[in-house]
């Protein structure tokens, strides 16, 4: 755990410095790729989720109502 905290204080120090001291990509990255990257991103998660659902054979637990019927009682056997 130690090791974790210490990675992640670690990591915002770095966020923290990049952004005072300003980020090393161009200004307009953003304007030049941003929708590409946002377009490419959705169609990526669409497809690998549309494989998943369609092809993986994954039981994904819908709900059960309707379709779980409750056992007979088995009535309990009399002793003589």
């Amino acid at each position: 755990m130690f090791r974790f905290a210490k990675a992640a204080v670690n990591l915002t120090g770095q966020a923290t410095r990049q952004v005072r001291h300003g980020s090393t990509a161009p200004d307009n990255f953003h304007q030049k790729y941003g929708t590409g990257l946002m377009v490419g991103g959705i169609a990526f998660c669409t497809a690998v989720w549309s494989y998943i659902i369609t092809q993986s054979n994954i039981t994904w637990n819908l709900s059960p109502m309707g379709k779980v019927m409750p056992k007979a009682w088995r009535e309990p056997e009399e002793e003589e």
